[in-house]
């Protein structure tokens, strides 16, 4: 099943009208005609089965035949990771974990960050494609970069844990996950969290873990975080 997606969509709509860079894709690209069958997810976890009813390649035009939704994921992990150096590797950490199944990524900006600015554009478009490809009925929710010291002032519900690199007493992650509760994960940059960053974290609540007897560069050990949440709870 090939799957489309567009926020926009509800349950309440009767027909939906692609923009023209979507239709253009559908009709000249794929080649779909009129009565060729579609489906469409908003990421908020319905799924449509639609119809071509218009096959115009500036506004292609479907009528919703049927809709299904799917249950939500019964825990949700919310990832803050540094970006990293080149994009390139943080955007390939953004698809394994959108396949995977995340539910939230918070880009945080560290005092080792060497990369200070995002573009959550392109993130965005990486998560959607590979929303599509995984055929997920949920979009990740992507926030905008925060500095890490706004970030973990901030309240949230359930496990809370930072996964760095010194030489101090740890849990391993997969055995100090509880089954069905909310996850919360600091991973740092290439140059790891800083003594002071990892401190501020113990003050509020987190716990320290390890991702395994190696190190890991950033973006693995975000997706080795999220591997082992979804096994845990699959």
């Amino acid at each position: 099943m090939q799957l489309f997606y567009n926020p926009t969509i509800s349950e309440k709509d009767t027909s939906f009208v692609f923009d023209k860079e979507e239709s253009k894709h559908i009709i000249k690209v794929l080649r779909k005609k009129e009565s060729d069958i579609l489906f469409v997810t908003n990421g908020l976890g319905f799924i449509f089965k639609t119809e071509i009813a218009l096959a115009s390649d500036s506004k292609c035009t479907v009528t919703i035949l049927s809709f299904e939704k799917e249950e939500p994921f019964k825990v949700q992990l919310h990832l803050a990771v540094a970006p990293t150096k080149m994009n390139e590797r943080y955007e390939w950490f953004l698809e394994k974990a959108t396949e995977i199944g995340i539910q939230e990524i918070t880009p945080i900006i560290c005092e080792h960050s060497e990369r200070k600015v995002i573009k959550n554009d392109r993130f965005q478009k990486i998560i959607e494609s590979a929303m599509k490809q995984s055929l997920h009925y949920y979009i990740p929710k992507l926030n905008e970069p925060i500095t890490y010291k706004e970030f973990i002032k901030k309240d949230f519900k359930g496990q809370k844990f930072i996964a760095h690199c010194e030489e101090t007493d740890k849990k391993s992650l997969k055995d100090a996950l509880i089954l069905n509760e909310n996850i919360t994960l600091l991973i740092g940059p290439e140059g790891d969290f800083s003594t002071k960053e990892i401190q501020l974290a113990l003050e509020n609540n987190y716990i320290p873990v390890s991702l395994g007897k190696t190190r890991l560069r950033t973006e693995t050990a975000a997706v080795v975080a999220c591997h082992s949440v979804a096994l845990l709870n699959e």
